[in-house]
């Protein structure tokens, strides 16, 4: 078993808008991509996908406590790359010899964990953890 983490694809990007209808129609129409909401989850986020690729869509939170007023809080939240089972058990192994800090989420249909790049992004490796084939299609 090598240390390397190999990343299989980029899965989403999580970002806020300031109207979900809006958004979810636009890229339903201009990129073609799918809705999935899902139960567990509740309202949010709605997953728009290609594939196994795509967008997360969360609504604008102007109650955060460092909200910018300018941007209304409309921003990249994070992003996430898929992993194998293993490869996520190696990453949370990694990150605690280097000593980065780091939070795991149980998502009911995937795990992450989530940690800050140097420029303060927040990045997610997520791993599914039901049936990959009966989840994607």
């Amino acid at each position: 078993m090598s240390n390397d983490i190999e990343i299989r694809f980029l899965d989403h990007v999580a970002i806020r808008v300031a109207n979900m209808e809006n958004s979810i129609d636009w890229y339903q129409k201009v990129l073609g991509l799918k809705k999935y909401q899902l139960p567990k989850w509740g309202d949010y986020p709605i997953f728009m996908l290609s594939g196994k690729s795509g967008v997360a869509l969360f609504p604008e939170n102007l109650d955060e406590p460092l909200v910018n007023i300018a941007s209304r809080n409309r921003k990249i939240d994070h992003f996430a790359f898929n992993v194998t089972n293993e490869n996520f058990k190696k990453a949370k192994k990694r990150y605690s010899e280097l000593g980065l800090e780091f939070t795991f989420q149980d998502h009911h249909y995937f795990h992450s964990i989530y940690t800050l790049d140097p420029d303060g992004h927040k990045v997610e490796l997520t791993t599914i953890m039901v049936d990959e084939d009966d989840f994607y299609n």
